[in-house]
């Protein structure tokens, strides 16, 4: 099996994997500097070194360069105070060539080589003429990447429906499934406003206790099933999972709970 060692670039964000190379005492944690697809990068130990069955590795694993040198930090908070300006100009040069784009992010390389400029949109861009302008206003590579509205959420942060930070942007690393199916499990109002979050996507705490649902309604009756009471016969109306009881319309009109 191969060993890996995990590397997270932001807090609370996607593990990857890497190759330790020959740096297997690294500690979670650590910074290190990694070779990623978009060049060198700044990135933090968030899983010891370990073997992992080969079915976990996506592709050719990249190495973990070096561990990161002060002067590797102080280069990567340089870049991190040029965002904000980076992100404005971006903002600007997409209103001034008109494109139907949000730019949510402005991100350099550790040796500010490129710009990652991270974007949602409700249909294509062309933005062939926005990313000319953009590299002669940085002189550096700029990549463009179109990212789905939950990732905004993630990025943007803010308080969800319960009052507290999103759980995107405080501790939900990856994005989970979520159906229209949880929602009726947990008999919610299928009102959209209702069951969804600040991107407008189904909650992802609707997933939290689907499991716990599920189990709970495989052991009642189904809505509309004929039943026996102890008051006569009748038909299930409602089904309350987690107090494992049912509203039953008995044959004489009157509803009771079982």
């Amino acid at each position: 099996m191969p060993t890996i060692v995990g590397v997270n670039f932001k807090p609370v964000t996607k593990v990857y994997y890497f190759d330790p190379a020959g740096l297997p005492d690294l500690q979670r944690g650590e910074y290190v500097v990694v070779e990623t697809s978009l060049g060198l990068e700044v990135g933090q130990i968030a899983l010891d070194p370990r073997n992992v069955p080969d079915s976990e590795i996506g592709g050719e694993l990249k190495p973990v360069v070096r561990r990161a040198t002060s002067m590797d930090l102080v280069e990567r908070d340089q870049n991190q105070r040029r965002q904000p300006d980076a992100l404005e100009l971006c903002r600007a040069k997409v209103k001034e060539h008109g494109l139907a784009m949000r730019v949510v992010s402005a991100e350099f390389s550790l040796d500010a080589s490129r710009l990652v400029v991270s974007f949602t949109s409700e249909g294509r861009v062309d933005f062939r003429d926005l990313v000319r302008d953009l590299a002669k206003s940085f002189s550096a590579r700029i990549e463009l990447k179109q990212i789905g509205v939950r990732d905004e959420a993630k990025v943007l942060d803010g308080l969800g429906k319960c009052g507290r930070q999103l759980c995107c942007s405080s501790w939900l690393r990856d994005f989970n499934p979520v159906t229209i199916k949880m929602a009726k499990q947990q008999n919610l109002p299928l009102n959209p406003p209702e069951i969804s979050g600040v991107c407008g996507r189904l909650l992802c705490c609707l997933a939290y206790e689907a499991d716990v649902y599920e189990e709970a309604r495989k052991e009642l009756p189904k809505v509309g099933a004929a039943v026996m009471t102890p008051e006569g016969e009748g038909r299930v109306r409602k089904v309350h999972p987690l107090r494992e009881v049912v509203t039953v319309r008995l044959d004489d009109g009157a509803m009771r709970e079982f």
